[in-house]
């Protein structure tokens, strides 16, 4: 006789077991899993799924140094570079950008392979305290920051990001954004 059918003999197969009713301040109490709209709204923290910190799976520390660099501190690094791209060094070229649209994104794709090929940051990543590292920790090579860089200017890429806080970009080009 196998395992299952001794145990539904034990329990009395023939008499269908009633569930048990709920007391009547079990009804009352506020339940503890998540609504059908938390898991998708909210995404999967909502749904109570402990995925750890941006950086855990990579072996980074949740905080200071080495971290990886939040989106408030990217953003305000772009938004730097980017007006000095487009108000400061497009204007001493003695172009219009409004009649040529591409040229400061041009300087912002020059500026951003040179300052990061060579120093690992822009003047955007520096004022605002973060860096680009290879994923071994050190300065990128050339052909990612390249490939990052084009990336970056068709600007989809970095708005998709993984729970490690790594756009596309950071992900095609093995590079992540580390606070300093």
């Amino acid at each position: 006789m196998s395992k299952q059918r001794a145990r539904r003999g034990a329990r009395g197969a023939s008499t269908p077991t009633k569930p048990a009713k709920p007391a009547p301040d079990d009804t009352l109490k506020p339940r503890h899993e998540p609504r059908w709209t938390q898991t998708w709204i909210g995404g999967v923290r909502a749904a109570g799924v402990d995925l750890g910190y941006p950086g855990e799976r990579l072996g980074l520390p949740e905080e200071g140094s080495g971290s990886i660099a939040r989106y408030g501190r990217r953003i305000g690094a772009i938004v730097v570079d980017w007006l000095i791209c487009a108000w400061a060094i497009t204007p001493l070229l003695g172009v219009n950008p409004g009649e040529r649209p591409w040229v400061p994104v041009a300087v912002f794709a020059a500026q951003y392979l040179l300052l990061v090929g060579l120093l690992g940051q822009t003047f955007g990543h520096r004022l605002t305290g973060i860096r680009v590292a290879a994923m071994d920790g050190g300065r990128p090579r050339w052909f990612p920051v390249l490939v990052r860089t084009v990336l970056l200017c068709l600007a989809v890429p970095a708005l998709i990001f993984d729970r490690d806080q790594r756009g596309i970009h950071d992900r095609v080009s093995n590079t992540m954004v580390v606070r300093m």
